[in-house]
C-alpha cells in the first residue's frame, strides 16, 4: 500500500503555488532567460501527470508500461496543452483532477505492494541533461513525483513573484 498524503500535499502545495501567482499584480511575470512562465510550467505538471497516471493504470492493467519524461519538455506539446486547457485556469483544474485521479490509482487497496514494486524502464531529462536511464519500481515513480518533481516546479512558479510575495507565500 502507498500512502498518497505526500503527493496530495505535493499537488496542493504546487496548486496554491500556481493560484498565488496568477492572483499576482502581474499576473504572468516574464520568467528568467531560459525558463519556463507559469503557463508553461503548469502545462509540464499537467503532462508529466498525465504520464504518471498511465504508468500505474497500464501496471494495474497488467501491461508493460514505460515511463519517460520526454513529451513534457518539447515545446509544442507544452504549447497545444495550454490551449487546449483553455490557459491557467483550465490547467491549474486539470492538474486537480489528475492529481486525484493519481492518488486514487497510486494509494489505498488499488495496487498490491507487488504491482507498486514493478519496475518500468524510466528516461527522466532535465534541461537537456539525463537523469535517469534505468529500471524503477512504480513506487519509486510515484514518490520521485511527490518529493522531487512537484516541489521542484512549486518553487519555479514561486520564483517568479517579486521577492516580498514569494516569501510570504512560501511561508
Amino acid at each position: 500500500m502507498l500512502d498518497t498524503a505526500p503527493l496530495q500535499d505535493a499537488y496542493r502545495a504546487l496548486l496554491d503555488a500556481a493560484a498565488t501567482v496568477a492572483n499576482a499584480d502581474d499576473p504572468n511575470p516574464a520568467p528568467p532567460d531560459g525558463e519556463w512562465n507559469a503557463d508553461q510550467i503548469l502545462a509540464h505538471v499537467s503532462l508529466i501527470s498525465a504520464a504518471t497516471i498511465a504508468a500505474v493504470a497500464g501496471v494495474a492493467a497488467g501491461a508493460n508500461t514505460t515511463y519517460d519524461n520526454r513529451i513534457a519538455l518539447d515545446t509544442w506539446t507544452i504549447e497545444r496543452t495550454i490551449a487546449h486547457a483553455g490557459g491557467n485556469a483550465g490547467l491549474r483544474d486539470r492538474i486537480g483532477g489528475q492529481a486525484a485521479a493519481l492518488c486514487a490509482l497510486a494509494g489505498g487497496a488499488a495496487l498490491s505492494d507487488a504491482e507498486l514494486s514493478t519496475p518500468a524502464p524510466v528516461r527522466l531529462l532535465s534541461n537537456d541533461t539525463l537523469l535517469v536511464d534505468q529500471p524503477m519500481a512504480l513506487r519509486d515513480i510515484v514518490t520521485g513525483l511527490a518529493e522531487a518533481e512537484l516541489p521542484g516546479h512549486t518553487k519555479q512558479l514561486l520564483a517568479l513573484l517579486p521577492d516580498r510575495a514569494g516569501a510570504e507565500a512560501s511561508r
